[in-house]
């Protein structure tokens, strides 16, 4: 399967049923030295307060283990872990 037919398909949780986009939406993290892929990173929206502090910032991260079934549509994963702006992989 290519790359560009998996960015088309939704993200959805299995536990609670909720939606994070599509997968185009998300920055794909990868080991540089093997190309495996680790996980997709959801970047969170300032929304409407411009203002707001940066620092409390948080990013939703999907691990590649955490992926469940990859369908025709959907890719459906079992949790998410929050990573602060300063904070990498």
């Amino acid at each position: 399967m290519l790359l560009s037919e998996l960015a088309v398909k939704e993200l959805i949780q299995v536990e609670d049923g909720k939606r994070f986009g599509i997968l185009a939406d998300t920055e794909l993290l990868f080991e540089p030295t093997s190309g495996k892929i680790i996980g997709f990173l959801i970047l969170k929206e300032q929304g409407s307060r411009p203002f707001k502090s940066k620092s409390t910032h948080q990013n939703v991260y999907i691990a590649w283990e955490d992926i469940v079934l990859i369908g025709e549509h959907r890719i459906l994963f079992t949790k998410t872990s929050h990573l602060h702006a300063e904070q990498t992989i």
